[in-house]
């Protein structure tokens, strides 16, 4: 019987976990494995695991010689070491495709609630002031250009449900051909889309060529009181550099779904930040996507169980299940 350890999770029950492997006859087992060690204890005797955040290293996967499929619930992978899973034949699998309107949807709000000033309204009511110029200077949305970094699943339908908001849609994609953009979207490299943008929309992986991309060199191109929205990874911003770039004016507020730090720490100056929207990584949530997204990673095993190639396929291996 294929047996998978579900290295560890943060839901309130793994019911739908069990009632797709069982399903197929898979057997589940449960571990609470954040570092290597803990993983190579639990995994002794399985064929694939389930992961959210386990980190997947080639010393865990050189000690499992039994493992075949990691499989990611969720679209990004960097806590797994692609590069050892491909030289030692394990099949790396994610659930690409889930939650894109989500956090579409969720990145929209954040642009637009930082264009509107909406948290800054919301305190000054609190704090007794009735006032529609307690905020300050306004722009129009639709006098304004939305860049996106990222022209992906996620980042083509932010430009999508965007393009009647503002003015211009830019995006800056060096993997994509002309051909994938589409029609109302016009194409920048990166330099020029952050010159150009008054609203920055980040929608890219993170991996060794995006990893701090985002630092005082690309900020200080951005129009004075811009804008900068990550649903993305945390690790692509360089946070002080951007904290600096709030301060000194470049960037009149940021939207941030998602950190370097995961909470932040008491002492981080993100925190109270006047200028900053924090949203605790819930960008991709929904209840519908939730299940999505934890059936896709799922299913995942079934389909590599029975043909020996998961559904969604990150890295491809060449190590099969015991039958």
């Amino acid at each position: 019987m294929t047996r998978v350890l579900f290295t560890e999770q943060d839901y309130p029950d793994v019911l739908l976990e069990r009632g797709v492997l069982g399903a197929a006859g898979i057997e589940l087992v449960l571990g609470d494995c954040k570092t290597e060690a803990a993983l190579i204890a639990a995994g002794t005797d399985v064929d694939a695991f389930l992961i959210q955040y386990a980190p997947i290293t080639e010393r865990v996967i050189l000690e499992l010689p039994q493992l075949g499929l990691v499989s990611r619930i969720g679209a990004g992978f960097d806590t797994v070491d692609t590069e050892a899973c491909a030289k030692h034949g394990v099949w790396v699998a994610n659930s690409p495709d889930y939650g894109v309107g989500e956090v579409a949807t969720h990145a929209l709000s954040l642009a637009l609630a930082l264009i509107r000033n909406v948290i800054g309204y919301h305190r000054d009511v609190n704090a007794g002031t009735w006032h529609y110029l307690s905020s300050g200077r306004l722009r129009r949305a639709s006098e304004m250009t939305l860049g996106i970094v990222g022209l992906g699943r996620i980042g083509k339908r932010m430009a999508h449900i965007s393009r009647n908001a503002f003015k211009r849609v830019i995006a800056c994609d060096p993997y994509l051909i002309d051909g994938d953009f589409p029609a109302y979207v016009e194409r920048a490299d990166l330099g020029a889309l952050f010159e150009q943008s008054d609203v920055v929309s980040l929608h890219t992986p993170l991996n060794d060529e995006t990893r701090g991309m985002i630092d005082e060199r690309v900020l200080r191109r951005m129009p004075p009181g811009s804008f900068l929205v990550n649903t993305s990874r945390g690790a692509v911003v360089t946070i002080d550099d951007l904290l600096d770039a709030l301060d000194s004016g470049i960037l009149a507020g940021a939207g941030l779904d998602v950190l370097p730090v995961e909470p932040p720490p008491p002492e981080s100056r993100l925190l109270g930040h006047p200028k900053v929207i924090l949203t605790p990584h819930a960008a991709f949530f929904s209840e519908q996507s939730e299940v999505e997204l934890r059936r896709k990673a799922a299913q995942n095993i079934v389909t590599w169980a029975k043909t020996g190639r998961p559904d969604y396929v990150v890295v491809r291996g060449t190590r099969r299940p015991r039958s």
